[in-house]
């Protein structure tokens, strides 16, 4: 949001964002505080340091937590949903033992990073991430040994494509902003983005994967996946009446039979694919519609794109997996809602901690920092490649989000970008260069270091030592290939 007040100096907001970043993570890691307790204290420390206007404090911290949830509390509670649906029919044990029969158990991970590099083209990578995550941990469970190995190198196939190719917001707007042809962007994008993810997602995320052993977390794949009722119950899980001990016995061993059998392997793939196909038709009308192909105010195609949104697009699997994982295969609503209930009740942790990291980002967007630490960079002379990148990387750094960071780089940038007299080649390998600065260095002011953190159940130093170093190997590689393309271009 829009503040009326007088910043600070470079320094004093450079000196107060470190100051603050350091504070936190003491108060997480040293004085054992929950980090939504810290996060809150620390956003508002924040903006009475660097002089956010008092009475303006709990517009901005309650903005950013408000846009942060707005933007994934559905996602994730419908993602949960459909991983508890998949999880508690056998499909995702299906899906595992049908994938390593077919790939071999040493090429798990590289055949689910492949997979994923598919699968996260036209999707966004936290929904992309939700709708696979079962899947990622049955292959675990399946094969044991450490849960990340199965984890990293497809979260971050995701990751990458969404980070380097369009139709993915930052880049996109980067493209416009700089005045890139798309096309050329997504060429070199999709030549960019294979080694990208092999070097830093696969062969990183590998190894930290195998040094990194932890448990699979309980709100997915942990524990009774259903709370039936124990012998000698009243309640019927199948919709009413009472029962003998021996009658619950009964419907316990049908209900488990039901899970064993499972539903086949092609409704398993049209149920991942129908959010995949939703949000893609989405895409396509409103690429067409800025085209002029399509006419935006035709009531078809505001429909398609209503049910295109990320959230509805989950809902509507949520509600598929509902009658072919439930319904289906014996179970009754009863049974159906108490599933669905559970799966939410572990993520409100989640949930909070992710939009609180929000707020702290909210807070150092609106106190001027990564403006000002821009501005300074860009005068220092550095190669235009250089400082493109170093200044999409501290906008990162400073505002928290990769979309947010790359859009702001290319409006401080892309007017002098726009004189440097560039071929059309150059300029798509500069967008790539700053989609690459858009990825580095995902730290605590960051709604997703938060969301991957905690929905793997890692602690901060195991998400710095994963997470973050990942995916800024992955944006440094992009980069440094995009900036080689640049150079054979001049």
């Amino acid at each position: 949001m829009e503040l009326d007040f007088v910043q600070l100096g470079t320094a004093p907001l450079l000196l107060i964002c470190a100051g603050a970043v350091a504070v936190l993570l003491l108060l997480i890691l040293v004085g054992k505080m929950h980090a939504l307790l810290a996060l809150v204290i620390v956003s508002v420390g924040t903006a009475i340091a660097t002089r956010i206007p008092v009475g303006d404090i709990m517009d901005v911290i309650l903005g950013g937590f408000g846009e942060t949830l707005g933007e994934i509390a559905l996602l994730i509670a419908f993602g949960v949903m459909f991983a508890r649906m998949i999880e508690a029919s056998g499909g995702t044990q299906k899906l595992s033992d049908a994938l390593i029969a077919r790939l071999g158990e040493k090429r798990a991970p590289l055949a689910l990073g492949i997979a994923c590099l598919f699968f996260g083209f036209p999707i966004f990578f936290d929904a992309a991430f939700m709708v696979m995550l079962p899947i990622f941990f049955a292959v675990a469970r399946r094969l044991g040994g450490s849960m990340l190995l199965y984890v990293l190198p497809p979260a971050a196939a995701l990751s990458v494509m969404h980070v380097l190719m369009p139709p993915h917001p930052g880049v996109v707007a980067a493209g416009v902003l700089l005045g890139a042809d798309i096309g050329l962007v997504t060429l070199l994008g999709l030549v960019i983005a294979i080694p990208t993810w092999y070097l830093s997602g696969y062969l990183y995320g590998s190894w930290i994967g195998k040094r990194l052993v932890l448990p699979i977390p309980d709100f997915i794949a942990g524990g009774p996946q259903v709370d039936l009722p124990a012998q000698g119950s009243d309640e019927d899980p199948r919709g009413g009446g009472t029962l003998s001990s021996t009658a619950t016995g009964t419907v316990q061993t049908q209900l488990v039979t039901r899970v064993k059998t499972g539903p086949s392997i092609p409704a398993l793939i049209g149920l991942l694919l129908l959010p995949l196909v939703l949000i893609l038709a989405n895409t396509l009308s409103t690429t067409l519609v800025r085209t002029g192909a399509l006419d935006g105010d035709a009531t078809w195609v505001q429909a398609m794109q209503l049910i295109g949104s990320i959230p509805i697009a989950l809902l509507l699997t949520v509600l598929a997996s509902c009658y072919v994982l439930g319904t289906r295969l014996g179970r009754t609503r009863v049974l159906i809602e108490d599933m669905l209930d559970k799966a939410l009740k572990p993520i409100s942790s989640v949930l909070l901690v992710t939009g609180a990291g929000g707020m702290f980002g909210a807070v150092i967007l609106a106190s001027g920092i990564g403006e000002a630490l821009a501005e300074s960079l860009q005068n220092t002379g550095l190669p235009l490649v250089v400082a493109v990148f170093f200044i999409t990387a501290i906008m990162r750094i400073a505002l928290g989000g990769t979309t947010i960071a790359i859009t702001t780089a290319a409006g401080i940038l892309g007017a002098s970008i726009a004189t440097a007299g560039l071929n059309p080649i150059q300029s798509a390998a500069l967008v790539l260069v700053m989609a690459g600065g858009s990825a580095v260095l995902p730290l605590v002011n960051d709604a997703s270091f938060w969301l991957i953190g905690r929905m793997l159940g890692m602690t901060v130093p195991q998400t710095l030592a994963t997470w973050t170093v990942l995916k800024t190997l992955l944006g440094t590689i992009a980069a440094i290939l995009a900036s080689i393309v640049f150079a054979l271009a001049s």
